[in-house]
C-alpha cells in the first residue's frame, strides 16, 4: 500500500517538536495509529529513520505511523526523550480520528534505543493511567544500562560494548553509575503485569540479545502475551543494515505477519 509523508510540528513545554507522519493513501477499514520511535543509542538519529525501518512496513500495511523527533541526550539527558515520546503519544491519541485512524488502536514500536523507549513508554502510560497501548513492538531494544552476558566484551559491527557504554552514559547523565529508575532502563522494572502484548526479534550474537530475551520472558511470567524471534546473526540492526540478506528478509516477513495480526490488517510484503 502506498503512503504519503507529512511533517508536522507540535508545541511542547520546551518548544516545538517535529513529527513525521506516514499516512496511507487508501485506508483499508479501521486504521491503527502507530507511534514509531527511532533508534540511535539515545544520542543520535532522526524521525526520518522510520523510512528505513520496520515502521515503513507498518505504513505499507495500512497503518498511520507517527515518528517523533525527540530530544537527544547530547542536548538533554533522561527523561527528556521519554517525556517527548509521551507527549507525542498523547497528541496521536487526540488527533488519530482526524487523521483517519482509530484512536482506540494505539500501537507503539521502535528499534534499538527506540525499542527501549517503547518499553519505557508502555510502562509510563500504564502508570499514568493512559493512553491505553494495544500492542508493543520493541525491536532489538536497548533496555539495560548494566552489562549483560551479550553486551559485555561485545565487538560487533555498528554497535558494541564501547558504543553501548557511551550511549548509556550520555542518556543517563548524572544518573550514570548510580541508582537508575526503570523508566530510564526498563530492565530494572520488576512488575511487568498489565503491559501491552509484545513482539520483537533480535540476533543471538548482538549486544542486546540477553536483555531482549529476558524482557520477553519476564513479560510472559507476568501473564503478558509476548514472543521473540531469534536469528543467528551478530550484527545489531541487521535488517536495516543489510536488508537484502536472507535473514533480514525472513525477519521482515515475520514482523509483517505479527504486525498485521496485532493490528487486524492485511500484509503487503512485496511493497
Amino acid at each position: 500500500m502506498k503512503f504519503d509523508r507529512e511533517i508536522r510540528y507540535i508545541d511542547t513545554d520546551w518548544g516545538s517538536m517535529k513529527l513525521l507522519l506516514l499516512r496511507p493513501r487508501e485506508p483499508r477499514g479501521k486504521t491503527p495509529a502507530v507511534l514509531w520511535i527511532h533508534g540511535g543509542g539515545y544520542y543520535e538519529g532522526m524521525a526520518e529513520m522510520a523510512l528505513f525501518s520496520r515502521a515503513r512496513d507498518a505504513a505499507q500495511c495500512g497503518a498511520l505511523v507517527v515518528s517523533p523527533e525527540y530530544r537527544l541526550s547530547v542536548s538533554e539527558p533522561y527523561p527528556a526523550a521519554l517525556e517527548d515520546c509521551y507527549t507525542a503519544l498523547l497528541w496521536l491519541k487526540e488527533h488519530a480520528a482526524e487523521l483517519g485512524a482509530d484512536p482506540e488502536m494505539l500501537i507503539v514500536g521502535g528499534e534499538s534505543a527506540g525499542g527501549g523507549l517503547t518499553a519505557a513508554l508502555c510502562m509510563l502510560a500504564k502508570d499514568r493511567g493512559g493512553p491505553e497501548i494495544r500492542f508493543q513492538f520493541p525491536i532489538y531494544p536497548m533496555l539495560d544500562c548494566y552489562d549483560t552476558d551479550s553486551s559485555r566484551d561485545n565487538h560487533s559491527l555498528f554497535w558494541n560494548t564501547r558504543r553501548n557504554h557511551e550511549g548509556w552514559q550520555r542518556y543517563l547523565g548524572p544518573l550514570w553509575g548510580g541508582e537508575v529508575p526503570a523508566y530510564a532502563s526498563p530492565s530494572r522494572r520488576e512488575d511487568l503485569s498489565g503491559l501491552p502484548p509484545c513482539y520483537t526479534f533480535v540476533g543471538d550474537g548482538e549486544p542486546f540479545y540477553c536483555e531482549t530475551v529476558k524482557y520477553v520472558e519476564d513479560l510472559k511470567k507476568a501473564g503478558v502475551q509476548a514472543e521473540a524471534d531469534v536469528y543467528h546473526v551478530d550484527i545489531h540492526a541487521f535488517d536495516v543494515m543489510f536488508p537484502m540478506n536472507r535473514v533480514s528478509k525472513e525477519a521482515r516477513r515475520a514482523f509483517i505477519r505479527h504486525f498485521t495480526e496485532a493490528a487486524g490488517l492485511k500484509g503487503d510484503e512485496d511493497s
